[in-house]
């Protein structure tokens, strides 16, 4: 069993969907990333907090098996942000987001977690996430996620970070607009020739799309009858990918895909309840129970012939 390196946010969100609103929950993409991974292996985290960030969440995560020692906590206020979804809950509208002590934050690796095999950039300045590279020795499995902000801001940056990793993880309209094309596939395969042999386009409630240099995959999401908040779902299911992968130590064409299942799996858990409460108080029993009922939901017997 390797750990995960994880660089990302911790934040307060206050968010609002058709079935109810919290405020400042907890957030951000390196804590639902560290929450959901440490089922499957051990998390070493690397973010920053305010002074105003309470201890309870940080020795939750101790508890949990995720290293704290890269979370810096410095003089300010936590990042935060405000969002609205619709009906729909797609990509929801942005009201207020005060970066706080995240707008000068420089990601510091303590010693101990310079030679991490399995890395998660989450979505941070692809200079920041640069940095981090640059901090890890030999890593075995890198991946990175973005946004259509530094997609429209930093392309190049962007673009030195992504020649660097093996995997990146997005959303599919940010992979078409990344790609400049409006087909998926044909998207997907211009990001490999930028640099990462893989790419997980994340589809919402339409599942996950793995494209590992030629081949493909499709994981479909698992169908709920209740869904209360999508936020931090892409993170969890990065999560339960790199997560499993680690957990396994493995990166072989069979484990990707099961990777793909498991990060889907875990995010059908994190969109049921609001903040990282979906993904809390789970247990090896429960994901596996899911995940046997997602294998059994796209099973089917060989079609020999239409004869």
């Amino acid at each position: 069993m390797s750990r995960v390196l994880v660089v990302g946010s911790v934040a307060f969100d206050s968010v609002e969907t058709p079935f109810g609103k919290v405020e400042d929950a907890l957030g951000g993409s390196a804590l639902y990333f560290s929450t959901a991974a440490s089922y499957f292996t051990g998390v070493d985290l690397v973010a920053v907090v305010g002074e105003d960030f309470p201890n309870e969440p940080i020795d939750d995560l101790k508890e949990r098996g995720v290293d704290t020692a890269g979370l810096q906590k410095k003089a300010g206020e936590t990042f935060r942000w405000k969002g609205k979804y619709g009906y729909d809950l797609d990509d929801p509208d942005t009201l207020d987001t005060q970066l706080n002590v995240f707008g000068d934050f420089h990601p510091e690796l303590p010693e101990h977690y310079r030679d991490a095999e399995y890395v998660f950039l989450a979505n941070i300045h692809p200079a920041l996430q640069i940095e981090v590279l640059e901090q890890v020795e030999d890593p075995k499995f890198v991946a990175l996620d973005t946004m259509n902000f530094w997609i429209d801001g930093e392309l190049d940056v962007l673009k030195d970070a992504l020649s660097r990793v093996d995997m990146l993880v997005i959303n599919e309209g940010e992979a078409r607009q990344l790609a400049d094309d409006a087909n998926v596939v044909q998207a997907a395969q211009t990001i490999q020739e930028m640099g990462p042999e893989l790419v997980a386009i994340k589809r919402g409630e339409y599942g996950a799309l793995l494209f590992n240099g030629d081949r493909k995959f499709f994981a479909p999401a698992y169908p709920l009858e209740e869904v209360y908040d999508p936020t931090g779902a892409g993170d969890t299911f990065a999560a339960g990918m790199l997560g499993f992968l680690a957990g396994q130590d493995s990166i072989d064409a069979a484990s990707l895909r099961q990777g793909a299942v498991m990060g889907g799996v875990m995010a059908s858990f994190c969109v049921q309840d609001f903040s990282v409460n979906g993904v809390q108080d789970l247990d090896l029993d429960t994901i596996t129970g899911r995940v046997d009922r997602f294998e059994r939901l796209v099973d089917f017997e060989t079609i020999d012939s239409l004869d």
